[in-house]
């Protein structure tokens, strides 16, 4: 990590968390759209350098948990801190949190007339006014460590899905964050390409970073996890380590979804 990351608004440093603490803590917190509540009181914590992957059936509210962690939705109660900022404090500086907690969605969201180095730059370069020149230098450095070395000038439109994929997970990476998260990222990709995406999230987990992954991909939950939650109905129904969670589920809607899927 840089020195300028150790010192910018984005640093836990400046909140007083610490690594004792848990760097995500989700507390009660609620969530409805019109007169449906999507999420019903969900609670839990996520410490640095851990793997936490949710899974469920559709509808479930993954995917809008995952977004209110950056702001992506807001939420109507309860609390989420990210490295001890409270997410839905209306002071809160959100380009300081997204420079926290990085994201990478479904949809690659890759500017079709950017090439694969300009997509990875800009945020860097136009929102937080970096050097281009480092900014180029650590571009290259992560497609290189996504393995698309070579692939700097390709435009979007010449790139399998994997290889856009991995290209916005670089895209994250280059805002520095402390914690990614991933909603459904292979959902979209040829079952070819989704091993390629796969194996760079679990070199960035090795790596220690902490990641909070919604994904239907349970046999790499399984291998890569340390704590699985299982959310239905808006609520988490059941949780815990994967050896224990997949081998002996407690809750009759657990064993459900798992012996539709496995």
């Amino acid at each position: 990590m840089g020195a300028d990351a150790l010192t910018s608004p984005a640093s836990p440093a400046a909140t007083g968390w610490t690594p004792d603490q848990p760097i995500v803590s989700i507390r009660d917190v609620r969530k409805s759209f019109g007169a449906v509540e999507v999420l019903k009181g969900v609670s839990f914590d996520v410490r640095k350098g851990e793997v936490i992957c949710v899974i469920g059936p559709s509808g479930s509210g993954k995917s809008t948990l995952i977004r209110c962690v950056n702001a992506l939705v807001g939420i109507d109660s309860g609390s989420i801190t990210v490295a001890g900022r409270e997410v839905n404090d209306p002071k809160l500086d959100k380009l300081a949190l997204r420079r926290t907690v990085g994201m990478v969605f479904q949809q690659y969201n890759l500017f079709p007339h950017r090439t694969a180095l300009q997509n990875v730059m800009m945020a860097p370069v136009q929102v937080l006014k970096q050097d281009k020149r480092e900014v180029e230098a650590r571009a290259r450095a992560l497609l290189a460590k996504v393995r698309l070395s070579g692939k700097e000038d390709a435009y979007p439109g010449e790139l399998s899905g994997g290889q856009q994929q991995r290209v916005a997970i670089a895209r994250s990476l280059a805002m520095r964050p402390e914690v990614m998260l991933f909603d459904e990222v292979t959902a979209a990709l040829d079952p070819e390409t989704v091993k390629e995406v796969l194996v760079t999230i679990r070199e960035l987990a090795e790596e220690g970073m902490t990641c909070i992954l919604v994904t239907h991909e349970m046999g790499f939950a399984r291998s890569l996890a340390d704590h699985i939650y299982f959310t239905d109905r808006g609520v988490i129904v059941e949780h815990g380590p994967p050896a224990e969670f997949f081998a002996a589920p407690k809750d009759e809607r657990t064993r459900a979804f798992l012996g539709q899927i496995l």
